[in-house]
């Protein structure tokens, strides 16, 4: 019986509330203005929040939790002889360089027990020909354990066998993008394609991974759905072996009779472009890069000719850096809530101090100071709830945009949204609270005496 009366208090007061901002409706909207930009801004900065945080995981799918990347650096020295230069001495012999290779991977699973597996790529910029057609494409020679540590799954085919891969076969697992481009609306699988001189049979196609432009920049990933991965030892016997023409080099520039030797940039001349190290726990990440560290540089006659990177790092702290920011900006939209619900209150005792007749006559016809308050803090709930459902229109809208124009990937969430929305019928009711009181402790007499 009781709750029945009470939720007929509650209709009629919200009836009431309900007539009364009706036939204020300028001043209303400009009361719930505060709590409408308040929750369109919450929802949108966890929108851009939840995007950048979707965005760091998906660039750690693509570079692996725990690998460790090292990348071969050039000699880029001029190969110009100043005149009266002396002859190369045996210290400078010494640090002579056979670059990062093979027998580096090999050495680096052997030697060093916190590593899992190695994995190692070789890149070529070519083109390849089907159908009279010839697209430029990167031909990779990957050593067997490179999808696995590379997080690539095989959506048509299989990946390949250890029989291809120890005979050198002219095989090949290719891009989805490559996929769509030679072989539009059919399979490519068991077809043949020439890249450069070389024919190749097609026995796997990777499936398609969408990488943003972004993180290609940033961590230096490649369009994966447009290469073609070859065995390595492939790519060695049948397109190019840098390690053989650089050896073949050096040793023409030794047996130079004529003169003093001179020691001649070598460009590019490491057999390897990339090797990823995996490792069995992402807390060995930083010990395991200081001992490889010092093993390729006593390989490498302490030549700092490589490059040791853990993207894992840079990650983390983007994500940092990016929580940070997440956290300002909803600190921001947090205020502009408070600043809401203080425009609520001052309207809310504005309206108290209009309405003081009003509430001496139904105090005086027998409303108790409980009707009263429910009354007001109808009113306010209202416009708060108002103001939370336009604010929750405005911040998916504004979500949205702010993809469409910017380029910054933004993701709703219905938590977001209820947050939002609940801590904007708090505000009206935490705010409703004080004008509700000031105007039910007036007075019956007073009230209806004041001018």
């Amino acid at each position: 019986m009781i709750d029945k009366i009470l939720l007929e208090k509650l209709k009629s007061n919200f009836t009431e509330a309900y007539w009364f901002i009706k036939t204020n409706k300028v001043r209303t909207f400009l009361t719930a203005l505060g709590i409408i930009f308040g929750v369109a801004s919450v929802i949108t900065m966890l929108a851009i929040g939840n995007g950048a945080e979707k965005e760091i995981l998906s660039q750690l799918e693509l570079v692996g939790v725990n690998n460790i990347v090292v990348t071969p650096l050039p000699d880029l020295e001029d190969d110009t002889e100043s005149e009266g230069e002396e002859e190369t001495t045996d210290n400078d012999s010494k640090r002579f360089s056979k670059g990062l290779d093979i027998l580096d991977a090999s050495s680096i699973s052997k030697h060093i027990p916190s590593v899992k597996v190695v994995s190692s790529e070789i890149i070529l910029d070519t083109y390849v020909i089907n159908n009279g057609k010839q697209n430029s494409v990167k031909l990779i020679g990957v050593s067997s354990t490179f999808f696995d540590v590379s997080n690539i799954h095989i959506e048509k085919g299989k990946t390949f066998s250890d029989f291809q891969i120890k005979n050198a076969l002219p095989v090949c697992i290719i891009g989805k993008k490559v996929e769509k481009k030679l072989f539009t609306g059919e399979s490519a699988l068991g077809k043949q394609i020439k890249v450069k001189d070389v024919w190749l049979q097609v026995v796997g196609v990777i499936e398609e991974k969408l990488i943003s432009d972004k993180a290609q920049e940033d961590l230096g990933i490649r369009d994966l759905n447009q290469d073609i991965y070859i065995p390595i030892k492939t790519f060695l016997v049948r397109y190019r072996d840098r390690k053989i023409i650089t050896d073949d080099l050096e040793a023409n520039n030794n047996n130079n009779q004529n003169g003093p030797k001179k020691r001649i940039a070598r460009g590019n001349y490491h057999q390897i472009d990339k090797l990823t190290i995996q490792v069995f726990n992402s807390n060995e990440l930083k010990a395991t890069a200081e001992v490889l560290s010092k093993l390729l540089k006593r390989r490498h006659n302490d030549v700092l000719d490589f490059e040791i990177a853990i993207p894992i790092q840079l990650l983390k702290q983007q994500q940092k850096t990016k929580q940070i920011f997440n956290i300002v900006l909803s600190i921001i939209a947090g205020i502009s809530l408070l600043i809401g619900g203080i425009g609520i209150m001052n309207i809310m005792l504005a309206s108290v101090l209009e309405r003081t007749k009003e509430i001496g006559i139904i105090r005086a016809i027998g409303a108790t100071e409980e009707d009263v308050i429910l009354q007001f803090l109808s009113e306010s709930v209202l416009i708060s709830v108002g103001g939370g459902i336009i604010g929750i229109i405005v911040g998916i809208i504004g979500a949205y945009v702010i993809e469409i124009v910017s380029g910054i990937e933004t993701v709703l969430s219905l938590n977001s949204i209820l947050i939002s929305f609940f801590i904007a019928v708090i505000i009206g009711l935490v705010f409703g609270i004080f004008p509700a009181k000031a105007a039910a402790n007036k007075k019956p007499i007073q009230a209806l005496r004041s001018e």
